[in-house]
């Protein structure tokens, strides 16, 4: 065990060294590579959603970008290898050419020979007395809309010169769509190319990637809708203070680590659309918190559907299973959000995160499964007993966590289509409400657990009691004690009477948990 947490932790130790310099909206390029496609060579500059510009007649003299939506290159240079720079004539002015393009994702059928069903990308001699492109460059049949897009802008390198620089360049942009950048060159001798430096993407309204935007409004109102069930919480917690169980103290720390995620994720949205950066630190424990919030409330469901301060005191011999499968899922769920949380500006492979979400998805599955077997038993055990109370409140827990379970399925079905039907992201502006309804899914059912469990003046209605009839109906404990229960405080007999049977059933109820325990 020690082996493989070690392992895993290593893991996470590498995965956030690998994204310790991602930045939101800002793409750097740290000596990237060309990739070799059909006839041309490319490198993916970013990709992401962007709303139009709005209005100029609302910008201001002294800050001529505000509200407007752009991309700006900065420090881009091209370093070719020395043998490519030596084979050419120092005398030639343009001896090499990198060209930058600029796309929407309607347009991506543009760039190409697409129209004649061909895979080439650069335009060769043949089809340059076909088409109206010229040798060496890129095919691009730009849009009758809008003769300039996609856009390109070329950088030739000079003489034997090993760098080109880019010129800085800012490119308004003017409609709504999803962009994506390519840098490309067609000629062969340039192979072995890199490119060094960072382009800044914003909207109108900050550096906030599209997609992104809705969630930031998201997280506001969802921190404060667990302020409100924090707030619900905390009064009858005071006001039934004396009849707190242990239960009521998980409870609060998953509401409280449910609001701090949404308040750590609405700030360092709210700095990430103001700056164009992602401060680390706020960005880790926002992704710890969600881990460990996930964590404890799968933990939750679990120790409550074993009837953990209800039917049972403690949770025995089990309690190192359920702390090993906890660790476990906190760390593949740490390592899987750092790679969607800061993987996800500069379109990292999906294999990484398949190989991530695998192991979370068996994990969930165990702890359902874990679950509605514990619940059964429970169940069974409260059925056994004739617990009338605690039976109805555990059958109303069931049927509710049914329902979630279901209504999860049925969302991860229309996720995967979602995400089969739109591999370009077509659909960036409604991508939002994934994750939001996970997180809208999760404080439901937490505020389910709230309801049902919430700290009362009756707590034999949840709480556990050494005395297991403590609420049979007066018919049972009649048949059971041979005495009719008639005035609250009863005789020195019936007591006699009840707590012999009563000590009786605890004795037989303790064996029956330890068993349990045991085949668990």
């Amino acid at each position: 065990m020690k082996r493989v947490t070690s392992d895993v932790l290593v893991l996470i130790f590498l995965t956030f060294n690998f994204f310790r310099n991602v930045s939101a909206s800002i793409h750097e390029y740290k000596d990237e590579q060309f990739i070799p496609k059909s006839n041309a060579f490319f490198f993916h500059g970013g990709t992401e959603g962007l709303y139009a510009s709005k209005s100029s007649s609302n910008a201001s003299p002294d800050k001529p970008l505000e509200g407007k939506t752009f991309i700006r290159f900065e420090d881009v240079v091209f370093l070719r290898t020395r043998e490519s720079a030596n084979a050419k004539n120092e005398m030639q002015s343009r001896t090499g050419l990198i060209e930058t393009i600029i796309l929407e994702v309607r347009d991506r059928e543009r760039i190409g020979d697409a129209f004649a069903k061909s895979n080439a990308l650069c335009c060769t001699p043949k089809l340059a007395q076909e088409k109206f492109c010229t040798v060496g460059e890129v095919i691009i049949q730009h849009n009758q809309d809008n003769p300039l897009w996609p856009l390109r802008l070329q950088t030739f390198f000079e003489g034997k010169n090993q760098e080109a620089n880019m010129l800085p360049t800012t490119v308004e942009i003017n409609s709504t769509g999803m962009y994506y950048l390519y840098y490309m060159f067609c000629d062969p001798e340039l192979k072995g190319t890199i490119i060094r430096g960072r382009t800044v993407w914003k909207n109108p309204d900050g550096y906030l990637p599209g997609r992104m935007v809705p969630l930031m409004t998201f997280y506001g109102l969802a921190s404060l809708a667990y302020l409100v069930l924090g707030l619900f919480w905390f009064l009858r917690f005071v006001q039934f203070w004396k009849d707190v169980i242990q239960l009521h103290y998980q409870i609060t720390a998953v509401i409280a680590l449910g609001m701090s995620e949404m308040a750590l994720w609405y700030f360092e949205y709210a700095n990430l659309n103001s700056t164009g950066s992602r401060p680390m630190v706020i960005t880790i424990w926002a992704v710890t918190m969600t881990a460990v919030k996930k964590t404890l409330s799968r933990v939750l469901l679990l120790v409550v559907s074993m009837g953990y301060g209800v039917v049972r005191p403690t949770l025995g011999g089990v309690t190192s299973k359920v702390f090993l499968l906890a660790l476990m899922y906190f760390i593949v769920t740490e390592a899987l959000e750092l790679v969607e949380h800061l993987g996800s500006i500069n379109d990292f492979s999906r294999k990484t995160k398949i190989y991530l979400v695998l192991p979370v998805v068996f994990l969930d599955a165990s702890f359902i499964l874990w679950i509605f077997s514990s619940l059964s038993k429970t169940l069974e055990k409260l059925q056994m007993r004739k617990s009338m109370a605690k039976l109805d409140l555990y059958r109303k827990f069931t049927n509710s966590l049914a329902i979630f379970v279901l209504i999860s399925i049925a969302w991860v079905g229309y996720e995967l289509y979602f995400n089969a039907s739109d591999p370009l992201s077509e659909l960036w502006r409604i991508s939002w409400i994934i994750p939001a309804f996970w997180s809208l899914l999760a404080f439901s059912l937490l505020a389910v657990v709230c309801i049902l469990w919430a700290p009362s003046s009756n707590p034999t209605r949840y709480a556990y009691s050494g005395e297991t009839m403590d609420d049979y109906d007066e018919e049972a404990i009649s048949l059971t004690t041979g005495v009719r229960v008639i005035s609250d405080s009863g005789t020195k007999l019936e007591r006699k009477e009840k707590k012999a049977s009563v000590s009786t059933d605890l004795v037989t109820d303790q064996r029956e948990d330890l068993e349990e325990d045991k085949r668990e």
